[in-house]
């Protein structure tokens, strides 16, 4: 089969389109002929070495040399122990290598509802799980909760507006001019444009705030924090060496002490999660 793979740092450049071998199911995988798969800002720390990605797959020449974690396809083949597909059902989910003709899934799959395309679908893995555990998992998320998303109208903001408005939260979108009518379009109550207004002297307080971009320090964010409300931060700039961790240190460092906390973590698919999406 053909897949996109690399075989040294850098920019797009370093990828080739190469023959490799086809996966074969393992009793509880779901083979899947993959249809369409969609790019995220992992694949581009992948594909350069940045953000400790050579810790984890390298320090001179990457280990994995494939790419890609969203897809969406048909399954052409199930382990023995697969119950609950068969060949023939349009699924989506995701898995390391999905850049590629065929993948092997084990749990991070779900049926493709029949009215979105499979272009559709496999824009939703990475961004829609982000923001569902952001929101529900670390953020515990309540109907009635007031809730700011910093950096609305992204991948992971797009989901998290929705998914916020579905648990039956009041939303505040904070995004750049040419977004606001999207944001409102999705749902949101509020949109802040950054360019113009600043959340942080809105007199608004929130139980809530999904920080995706990293723009604005603890001390910001503070003001505008009910006295038990928590921080979830899902990104930060993009620096050279650690990524958004610069930001995830200098916020939970800001806020040792306080009862208003910071939580930051790394998504993790799950075939509950899939399915709730």
């Amino acid at each position: 089969m053909k897949a996109i793979v690399f075989t040294r740092y850098g920019a797009p450049e370093v990828l080739t389109l190469q023959e490799v071998e086809k996966p074969a199911p393992q009793d509880d995988e779901v083979l899947v002929k993959v249809r369409a798969s969609s790019v995220n800002i992992a694949e581009w720390y992948g594909m350069t070495g940045l953000f400790l990605a050579r810790l984890g797959n390298g320090l001179v020449r990457p280990q994995d040399t494939r790419l890609g974690a969203d897809f969406a396809g048909v399954v052409e083949a199930v382990g023995k122990d697969v119950t609950d597909f068969k060949p023939g059902d349009e699924v989506f989910g995701g898995q390391s290598g999905a850049f590629a003709e065929y993948v092997t899934v084990r749990k991070a799959i779900a049926h493709k509802p029949a009215n979105v395309t499979f272009e559709e679908a496999a824009a939703v893995p990475v961004a829609g799980i982000t923001a569902l555990q952001g929101l529900h998992d670390h953020g515990q998320i309540q109907p009635g909760h007031k809730v700011l998303i910093n950096g609305a109208s992204g991948g992971v903001g797009t989901f998290a507006v929705q998914i916020a408005k579905a648990f039956g939260a009041e939303v505040s979108a904070v995004c750049s001019t040419r977004n606001v009518a999207h944001a409102r379009q999705l749902g949101a109550d509020r949109v802040f444009d950054y360019t113009t207004e600043d959340f942080a002297r809105s007199g608004q307080r929130y139980d809530l705030v999904l920080d995706i971009v990293g723009s604005r320090s603890w001390f910001a964010y503070r003001r505008v924090l009910k006295p038990e409300a928590k921080v979830v931060i899902v990104g930060g700039p993009r620096t050279p060496l650690i990524g958004p961790l610069s930001h995830v240190i200098k916020m939970r460092l800001a806020s040792l002490g306080s009862k208003q906390k910071t939580v930051f973590f790394v998504a993790k698919f799950t075939r509950e999660d899939m399915r709730v999406l």
